[in-house]
């Protein structure tokens, strides 16, 4: 049975542990690419707050082209970066050939 894990700094995943899921408290990029390494193959979705997201960006981009796990980007407490955004944003240029959720013209 696949499961639901969160990574990040103790503070921003914390409160997922109330709701149930699996949170991994990494204080320093090279945890959170060796944490996300070790459980990609129970899990299927991994929440990573966008900071440590951002610095392991090529670790999470050999997972891309698989079906499992989804490896989605979430704030932090200190903020979102944006970068959860810009993912969804080129997910649905790629799937429509436009950018039709930020054109402003």
């Amino acid at each position: 049975m696949y499961k639901i894990g969160v990574i990040g700094d103790k503070q921003s995943v914390l409160g997922f542990k109330a709701v149930g899921l699996n949170v991994f408290d990494c204080s320093s990029k090279e945890e959170a690419r060796s944490t996300l390494k070790s459980i990609v193959e129970d899990y299927a979705i991994i929440y990573i707050t966008e900071n440590f997201y951002n610095e392991i960006k090529d670790t999470v981009y050999e997972y891309n082209e698989k079906r499992l796990p989804a490896i989605i980007p979430i704030p932090s407490m200190k903020g979102t970066t944006g970068v959860g955004l810009q993912n969804i944003k080129k997910a649905v240029e790629k799937a429509v050939g436009a950018d039709i959720l930020f054109n402003n013209d």
